[in-house]
């Protein structure tokens, strides 16, 4: 794996001489050191999938909400009563459906499948 300019170098090259010359404590000590090495990068690595996974699904969620109102504007403009502009008066929608004030639940009109969340091990 070459390294990519601005990213973090690794030797990745085993030291041949010392290894072929070790004794074998010295070649269970190297081992435990790599390991330990090794699994601290794969907390790093775990660390890194779950912020960028994040800031995937934030980034998603306000794409969607920018699609849906650009789908629901217009539908919206042309069924919305004056009487309707009034806060805490109801609205029918593109949709017939009651609409409510933004403090309502977003989601309450939509099933969903329960989301999954996965176990760190």
């Amino acid at each position: 794996m070459l390294p990519r300019e601005g990213s973090l170098k690794y030797k990745t090259e085993p030291p041949w001489e010392f290894l072929l010359s070790a004794s074998r404590n010295s070649l269970q000590s190297y081992e435990l050191s790599r390991l330990s090495h090794a699994a601290n990068l794969r907390k790093e690595i775990a660390q890194l999938l779950d912020s960028w996974l994040e800031e995937n699904t934030a980034a998603m969620l306000a794409r969607w909400l920018m699609e849906e109102r650009e789908h629901s504007t217009p539908a919206r403009e042309s069924s919305e009563r004056p009487a309707a502009k009034d806060e805490g008066v109801a609205a029918l929608d593109a949709r017939g459906k009651t609409t409510h004030a933004a403090s309502d639940n977003f989601f309450a009109d939509r099933p969903g499948a329960r989301p999954e969340f996965r176990s760190r091990s």
